[in-house]
């Protein structure tokens, strides 16, 4: 009985704190560290550099979303990203994207999110492709995922 007296005290505290603002490792230390970020990739193949950070560290329930930006001083930066890009899982199925979050085609800057939808199981690694940027005809970008 004591056992299930504490455990629900440290539920109601973790409760507390957390409706204080307090993050959830600093209020219960036993919890599980999270998933470190995945880093920024960069290519700068042809006249264009692309710059890809993925927003989801893991590949849990829920969308991938990708921030990609593009910057040249050569050619505008014209391109449908919904038709450009393409998510290869570790097994080597394809995903096309849902949405692109992001500026419009033209100029020489060009910044946003490119949205997919879910994987499940969560994948081992996960390839961003992205065709027909500049002069380049494909450029790859790859992370292996922590394992769940």
């Amino acid at each position: 009985m004591p056992r299930t007296i504490a455990r629900y005290l440290g539920l109601i505290l973790l409760g507390v704190a957390l409706s204080m603002g307090v993050p959830a490792s600093a209020a219960a230390p036993d919890a599980p560290a999270q998933a470190k970020p995945l880093p920024t990739q960069v290519s700068k193949e042809g006249q264009v550099t692309v710059q890809v950070t993925p927003l989801m560290p893991s590949a849990a329930r829920g969308a991938w979303r990708f921030e990609i930006r593009f910057d040249t001083h050569v050619t505008p930066l014209d391109q449908d990203l919904l038709a450009a890009g393409v998510l290869v899982d570790a097994g080597g199925k394809q995903y096309r994207p849902l949405a692109w979050e992001g500026d419009p085609p033209g100029g020489h800057h060009r910044k946003g999110v490119l949205v997919f939808g879910s994987i499940d199981p969560p994948p081992r690694s996960v390839t961003l492709k992205l065709r027909r940027i500049g002069s380049v005809p494909e450029r790859s970008f790859t992370w292996t995922l922590p394992a769940p």
